[in-house]
């Protein structure tokens, strides 16, 4: 039941994300309308329909981009960039957008395979593969972009889906090892403080993380985060505490629901830092988590490449707790490489 009520949360998000969408495409179309009616009747005859309607998009482009916005303006006077988890200013009105990295492993090695967890799972604790592949899609909408209480300031909301394919062990039929949902409702917001003369936002969330399994296998986790973000020409800081929302001390066993992961703060610890650094073509990335009471800690070491026009390799090394929900309380060292479908830094 419970598994249930948070698919249906989902599809709901997903769903009111579809709505914003769609109604901008509607104004949209509305737009066009008006401004290859306006043309016709002032422009010269002799031009094809095709020739108008690229006219009117590009028009109504220039005014979308052009239109003041405090959040991208103050943005684009140091890094462009479309991922929100290093820096979160650019928030286009009612656009689907990248929110965090999205990119697609298609060899991820793992040293030590979290065999444990799946022990009451038939035949999958000793034909786990150490090769898989290891993909994260990721994306945001903005809700309400007109100021609230400062300007450039707005809501949104974010979802970002990662996957571990056991696609190499034939055995036990190539499942998908791990799944991890992370849905999320954030206030973002430019500050006026520019130390070091670069610039800085906030961001305020409320985010749940989940695996989607149910009983022994379940994981999930519910968390209030603030995010202060520095940002200056090529590179960016971002520096994210979180209070987990309690949920009891009632552990889930084989036959009864409760509190997944209980200790998951004694592994995933209160905080992540992150920082990007783009160097010529390459953007090198670092990720890390501590628990300084329990010193259990994770990090993450990434860099893309040019391969060419906009296609970029990504390598990503993994070393600690809590590589995925199911690791929470598992170490490994985790190795990959692919290709990076989005960037922090967009040439």
């Amino acid at each position: 039941m419970k598994r249930s009520v948070i698919f249906y949360l989902y599809l709901s998000l997903l769903m009111t994300s579809f709505i914003f969408v769609s109604l901008k495409v509607l104004a949209s179309e509305e737009e066009m309308q008006a401004c290859l009616i306006d043309k016709l009747n002032s422009e010269n005859l002799d031009k094809t329909v095709r020739q108008l309607k690229q006219e009117c998009s590009e028009s109504l482009f220039d005014l979308i981009n052009t239109k003041p916005n405090k959040v991208t303006d103050f943005f684009e006077q140091d890094l462009k960039t479309n991922n929100l988890a290093i820096e979160p200013y650019v928030m286009t009105p009612y656009v689907m957008t990248p929110h965090r990295m999205n990119y697609i492993l298609p060899v991820s090695y793992s040293n030590n395979v979290n065999k444990e967890a799946y022990d009451e799972v038939e035949n999958w604790a000793n034909n786990l593969e150490d090769i898989e592949i290891k993909y994260q899609l990721s994306f945001r909408v903005p809700l309400l972009t007109e100021s609230i209480f400062t300007e450039g300031d707005g809501i949104a909301f974010g979802f970002t889906l990662q996957s571990w394919w056991q696609i190499y062990a034939q055995k036990i039929s190539r499942p998908f090892r791990e799944t991890n949902y992370q849905p999320e409702f954030f206030y973002y917001a430019p500050l006026s403080w520019q130390p070091l003369g670069g610039n800085t936002a906030l961001l305020l969330g409320f985010e749940h993380q989940s695996n989607g399994h149910s009983l022994s296998l379940s994981r999930s986790w519910n968390r209030l985060y603030a995010n202060i973000v520095f940002a200056k020409k090529n590179y960016a800081i971002s520096f994210r505490p979180w209070w987990r929302i309690p949920q009891g001390n009632k552990v889930t066993t084989p036959t009864e629901p409760g509190n997944d992961n209980p200790d998951i703060t004694d592994y995933m610890g209160r905080f992540e830092l992150s920082m990007v650094y783009k160097w010529q073509g390459y953007n090198l990335l670092f990720k890390g988590r501590e628990n300084f009471k329990e010193h259990n800690g994770y990090v993450e070491l990434g860099v893309t490449f040019p391969i060419f026009d906009r296609l970029k390799g990504y390598i990503q090394y993994t070393n600690g707790y809590g590589e995925s929900l199911i690791d929470y309380n598992h170490s490994q060292q985790t190795i990959g490489i692919g290709f990076s479908l989005t960037d922090y830094f967009q040439d």
